[in-house]
């Protein structure tokens, strides 16, 4: 769809890793089976969509309060036609991790989101999860493309002895040269716009699988 998609840039920054290791990555199926999570109806205008092998039914997306409260089940990715960029935005949510997981689980933003319901989903995300790391990946049909690997950064807050942690994510794709991915305020990676280009597409949330996290202070703002 865009020639110089960030498709691109994952292909052209590092190889191409398969569905099968993400999903190792991330969540250790094998030894971590996704809970039993009795799911609901979805939040007038909002959509969801499972990891494969995995139904959105299978997770709970309640609005709570002012946000949202998600517990998965699989992993899955959320997003709402009011959260859509036309063109250059910023994106900021606030994600509280309620529970301590078995292991390091990650949760975050999408970005650049396109036929998202389709086999050909493609997206960008940008997660964190308790132990203090984050991550970049670009999903493209059933196959995901590492960006940046998990790192260490001490903008992100790990989680506590209780498995509480809070962390403020923003996506600033409002100029012309990088998407700047920000955590609690403080850069942590830029993203070169040069090899995607256009940023327009559907901006959500995502969280792995077995998590408890609430969401507040969704908001996408395009530039003026």
């Amino acid at each position: 769809m865009f020639r110089r998609s960030i498709t691109a840039l994952s292909l052209i920054a590092l190889s191409a890793a398969p569905l099968a290791a993400q999903m190792k990555d991330h969540d250790m199926k094998g030894h971590d089976p996704d809970n039993k999570v009795v799911g609901g109806k979805l939040p007038t205008g909002w959509m969801g969509r499972a990891d494969k092998g995995g139904k959105v039914e299978e997770t709970k997306f309640a609005a709570m309060g002012k946000g949202w409260h998600v517990t998965t089940g699989p992993a899955a990715i959320y997003w709402s036609g009011a959260q859509k960029a036309a063109g250059p935005f910023t994106a900021s949510a606030t994600f509280q991790q309620t529970k301590a997981p078995s292991h390091p689980e990650a949760y975050g933003m999408i970005f650049q989101g396109n036929n998202l319901s389709a086999d050909n989903v493609s997206y960008a995300y940008f997660l964190v999860r308790g132990d203090g790391k984050f991550m970049v990946n670009h999903r493209a049909g059933g196959d995901v493309h590492k960006i940046v690997e998990w790192t260490d950064n001490a903008a992100i807050k790990k989680q506590d002895a209780k498995g509480v942690a809070t962390n403020t994510l923003t996506v600033d794709a409002s100029r012309p040269d990088s998407v700047r991915l920000k955590v609690n305020g403080v850069q942590v990676h830029a993203l070169d716009v040069a090899h995607f280009g256009n940023v327009a597409g559907n901006v959500g949330l995502r969280v792995n699988h077995n998590l408890d996290v609430h969401v507040s202070d969704f908001v996408v703002t395009p530039r003026k």
